[in-house]
C-alpha cells in the first residue's frame, strides 16, 4: 500500500517507521488548512497500516511548528470572515488533532526551535516528546485574543488540569527543561546527534512490544475519559480477552516459555 501523495508533508518510510516532515520552514511550518487536511488524510491511511510500527513528526529547518496560520487569519478578518467558515476550520483542526492522538502506531514528536500554540498542541498528542535543549514552547493564543480551543483536551490529557489551565491562561514561554519538568517533554537532548540517539532508543524500546497490543492499549486509553467505571471494566475485559486469544498473544506466551524472542522482535538488538 503506497503512502498518500502530499504537498505540505515530506514522508520517509524505512524499517517500519514513518517520518513526517513539515516542509515550510520559511514560514515556521504553520498548521495551514492544507497541512491540516493532509495530516487528517494521512492519519486515516495510517489507521490501516499495521506494518508501520512508529511515526515520527518533525519540522524542516530546525523548527517544529509555530501553530496556526496567522496570515490566513489576517486575510479572513480583512474579508470579514464568515463565522460558520471559521467553525468548520476549527472542527477540521480538532478532527486532525484527535486522529493523530488515536493513531494505532507509537508516535514521537521531535521538537526543535519552537512549538507554539497549535504546534504545542500537536506535540501533546504524541506518545513520546523529544526536545532539543534550545527549543521553546508557548500556548500563545490568549496573547493575541484567541483560545487554544481544540487542543485543550490533549493538553489536559498530557499535563493534567492544573498545569494545562495555567499554561493556557497565561501563554507563558517555556524552555525545554521547564517543559520537561511540567510533563510536556519526555527527553531533552543536545542537537541533532542527541535527537538521533533518542530516536534509536525509542525504536529499540518499541521493538519488543507487539504492534497489535500497542494499538489495542492506545484505543483503550483514548476512551477512558468518557467511560463510566463499569464501561471501563467491560471494555478492558473485552480487550484483554481479544489479546489473549489473538495470534500475537499465542506467539508472545509461547516465546516466553520457549525462552526466545517473539516473531515481531526477531532481528532486533537486545
Amino acid at each position: 500500500m503506497e503512502l498518500p501523495a502530499t504537498d505540505t508533508l515530506d514522508l520517509e518510510l524505512a524499517n517500519g517507521w514513518l517520518t513526517v516532515w513539515f516542509n515550510d520552514p520559511s514560514r515556521r511550518n504553520p498548521l495551514t488548512a492544507a497541512r491540516t487536511a493532509e495530516l487528517l488524510a494521512l492519519a486515516g491511511h495510517l489507521a490501516r497500516r499495521r506494518d508501520i510500527r512508529g511515526v515520527v513528526f518533525r519540522g524542516r529547518g530546525g523548527i517544529f511548528s509555530a501553530g496556526g496560520d496567522l496570515k490566513a487569519f489576517q486575510a479572513a478578518f480583512q474579508g470579514q470572515a464568515d463565522r460558520e467558515a471559521v467553525r468548520r476550520a476549527s472542527l477540521e483542526g480538532g478532527a486532525m488533532f484527535n486522529a493523530l492522538a488515536r493513531l494505532p502506531q507509537f508516535t514521537v514528536m521531535v521538537i526543535e526551535g519552537a512549538a507554539m500554540a497549535g504546534g504545542l498542541g500537536l506535540a501533546a498528542t504524541g506518545d513520546l516528546v523529544i526536545a532539543d535543549r534550545g527549543a521553546r514552547f508557548s500556548l500563545s493564543e490568549t496573547r493575541i485574543g484567541l483560545t487554544p480551543a481544540q487542543i485543550a483536551p490533549h493538553l489536559v490529557a498530557r499535563l493534567g488540569m492544573v498545569v494545562a489551565r495555567r499554561l493556557m491562561l497565561t501563554g507563558t514561554m517555556m524552555d525545554a527543561p521547564r517543559a520537561q519538568v511540567l510533563g510536556l517533554v519526555d527527553e531533552v537532548v543536545e542537537g541533532e546527534a542527541g535527537i538521533a540517539a533518542a530516536l534509536v532508543r525509542a525504536r529499540a524500546d518499541l521493538a519488543a512490544a507487539a504492534p497489535g497490543a500497542v494499538a489495542a492499549i492506545k484505543a483503550q486509553l483514548a476512551l477512558l475519559p468518557g467511560q463510566t467505571p463499569e464501561d471501563r471494566a467491560i471494555f478492558a475485559a473485552d480487550s484483554f480477552a481479544d489479546r489473549m486469544l489473538s495470534a500475537e498473544g499465542h506467539e508472545g506466551i509461547a516465546a516466553f516459555f520457549e525462552k526466545r524472542k517473539p516473531a515481531w522482535a526477531e532481528g532486533e538488538e537486545s
